[in-house]
């Protein structure tokens, strides 16, 4: 058993099994939208949203656990132009941006009460005032574990370099909030067989907006995922800005 994000051969394969991103471009017109000129991105994985970032000029720090996902991040064209640092929200250094974004299954993944804490209080003391987080999590009304077997996931991706890689995801186990699942991955060049099991938290609205409103942030909006309609919330918080006496 391995973590997909920090095995380096699934490290350097996560992009090509997962090349569709298009549901970064919410979070990429968000930062238009906020006029964002520095983003931290927590949980940056292989830097994908970070480099599209600092494509556009914009100043970008990228926090992630996994040092095998930040290696690939730093190779890729442009990797020089963003602040790589390795460790979870705890390990960030005092920052000011415009905007903390946590994209994908980022959110969900922090599975510990005390760690969800942390992240939060954490993004808050890195923003501005008048600063914003935004991040997704899956409404949990709608089930999406009962999606989550071979059957419908399996896949073989022809990889340059790598060759075909097999691939699929089945559920372990619900319990309450907290939902496990595990991928395998078939590498045919050699016949090598990784697993590597996750466990996400699935929370409420509700629970959410008092999470975020007990680490000061007051919610502006909560927004449907473009490409998930009906499937997740898009959490949209602000740093109020500093009261004047």
């Amino acid at each position: 058993m391995v973590d997909e994000f920090g095995h380096p051969r699934l490290a350097a394969v996560y992009d090509p099994l997962d090349p569709d991103r298009s549901d970064l471009d919410a979070y990429l017109r968000m930062a238009e939208e906020f006029g964002a000129r520095q983003v931290l991105d927590i949980g940056c994985g292989t830097g994908v949203f970070a480099l599209l970032l600092a494509g556009r000029g914009i100043e970008v720090v990228g926090v992630d656990p996994a040092r095998a996902s930040l290696d690939v991040a730093r190779a890729k064209p442009g990797g020089e132009r963003v602040r790589w640092i390795c460790g979870d929200a705890s390990a960030l250094p005092p920052l000011r941006v415009d905007l903390v974004t946590m994209t994908a299954n980022v959110a969900q993944q922090i599975v510990g009460p005390q760690a969800w804490r942390t992240t939060l209080r954490k993004a808050y003391e890195a923003l501005r005032p008048g600063g914003r987080l935004v991040f997704e999590t899956r409404d949990p009304a709608r089930r999406a574990w009962e999606e989550w077997n071979r059957e419908t996931s399996y896949g073989v991706t022809e990889i340059p370099g790598v060759g075909a890689v097999e691939s699929w995801v089945e559920l372990i186990e619900v319990k309450g909030p907290l939902v496990t699942f595990r991928w395998t991955y078939v590498f045919a060049a050699d016949g090598q067989v990784l697993t590597s099991d996750s466990t996400l938290r699935f929370r409420e609205r509700q629970e959410v907006g008092v999470e975020l409103a007990a680490q000061g942030f007051a919610v502006e909006d909560v927004r449907e995922a473009p490409d998930r309609p009906g499937r997740e919330f898009v959490f949209l918080a602000r740093r109020p800005e500093a009261v004047r006496t």
